[in-house]
């Protein structure tokens, strides 16, 4: 018999990342289920911009694109054991990417 096993979640709070509410360093860490000193190497990759950029770690705040660049991340980490400035590299690669194919799409006459 195969027994199943499934976790409960509740949010208790939806909070809207944008130029008016950036999350904090902390927050981006949290969300991602790493520690400050992982956003720190983030930053330091170039997987995110923190701002300002000249203020320490507990001063940064990031906006949702670094939100979804950090999650990619993690995930990269997770899923295939790859370090940080490989999962840059990934990243930068994926993006230009989908800027190629909007620019073809632009292009193509229907």
């Amino acid at each position: 018999m195969i027994q199943s096993s499934y976790s409960a979640v509740t949010v208790e709070a939806v909070v809207v990342i944008d130029r008016e509410n950036p999350i904090a360093a902390h927050q981006l860490a949290h969300a991602c289920g790493a520690d400050l000193a992982w956003v720190a190497q983030l930053v330091e990759v170039g997987i995110v911009n923190a701002a300002p950029a000249s203020a320490p770690p507990d001063d940064w705040r990031f906006f949702s694109a670094d939100l979804q660049s950090a999650l990619e991340a993690r995930r990269l980490e997770r899923d295939f054991g790859v370090g940080l400035e490989a999962a840059a590299l990934i990243l930068d690669l994926q993006h230009e990417v989908r800027r190629l194919k909007a620019a073809l799409q632009c292009q193509t006459p229907l």
